[in-house]
């Protein structure tokens, strides 16, 4: 969603790490680094980036996640990126030949919060885009994390996999309550405007003959004010539909600059 207001303050909590191992495209970290900064992540490491650091297309492409951005640190092996962490799970889509649990996204984003909230540091490590991790890197996880996707088409790019994750690390967190804006249901019009609409419009219903059999009048005017209940009207949303049922009424009133003109009748002996 673009339109972010840069000039929010952005509070760095406490978050998982994100790690990558030997990322090759400056536009895969620049897009991982804004799906962090999209849910809260602001600590990203980069394991001998092939690139090099800083990279001005990952800065192009973190599209204003400054704040990840200017905090990347680089390591030149894993075992120093991950030093500092007591919990680190390794994401992969492939089957390892080891005796590590599995977990889902879920399921590791509500251990992670646990162990946050518990003082800890927990990362997330994540592999090169062609082949993933290797297994090396991934024995020194705790655990590995593998998302529920088609079997046939498990694989996903960087930015894409950091996202669920994080996406996951808010909601399990409940940050994910707090949307950045909320509903604007509560304007909703008082009642006694939404009847003086029906009966303004039922007026002109009268007025203009559509109640064709008198009987079925009332099952009418039921549908109509059950339907219109349901669009929860503002009161300056009831104003301007007063105003459309106003206009149709004095339609006759005014010439209408849209209507044809009929076509003047031509004499009976007249030729072409």
């Amino acid at each position: 969603m673009a339109g972010t207001d840069s000039s929010i303050e952005i509070k760095l909590l406490p978050t998982p790490v994100v790690i990558l191992c030997e990322p090759q495209l400056g536009e895969n970290i620049g897009t991982a680094a804004r799906a962090m900064a999209n849910f809260g992540l602001w600590d990203l490491r980069l394991v001998r980036p092939r690139d090099g650091w800083p990279n001005e297309k990952a800065i192009a492409t973190a599209s204003r996640a400054d704040h990840v951005i200017s905090r990347v640190r680089v390591f030149e092996t894993l075992e120093a990126a991950v030093e500092d962490l007591t919990l680190v799970y390794a994401t992969t889509a492939r089957l390892r030949g080891m005796q590590k649990d599995v977990i889902g996204p879920d399921e590791a984003a509500k251990r992670m919060v646990s162990h946050i909230g518990g003082g800890q540091k927990a990362g997330l490590l994540f592999g090169r885009e062609k082949w993933g991790l290797l297994n090396e890197e991934v024995a020194l996880a705790d655990m590995i994390v593998t998302l529920p996707v088609e079997p046939a088409f498990a694989s996903l790019n960087i930015a894409q996999a950091v996202l669920i994750l994080a996406y996951e690390w808010r909601r399990q967190s409940g940050q994910a309550d707090n949307l950045p804006f909320g509903s604007l249901l509560h304007d909703v019009a008082p009642r006694s405007e939404l009847v003086g609409m029906f009966e303004h419009l039922e007026g002109v219903l009268d007025e203009s003959g559509f109640f064709t059999s008198p009987e079925k009048r009332p099952t009418v005017i039921d549908n109509l004010r059950t339907a219109l209940t349901r669009g929860n009207f503002s009161s300056q949303e009831i104003r301007t539909l007063r105003g459309v049922i106003s206009s149709i009424d004095r339609r006759h009133q005014r010439p209408n600059p849209n209507r044809q003109k009929p076509l003047p009748k031509k004499d009976a002996d007249s030729t072409d």
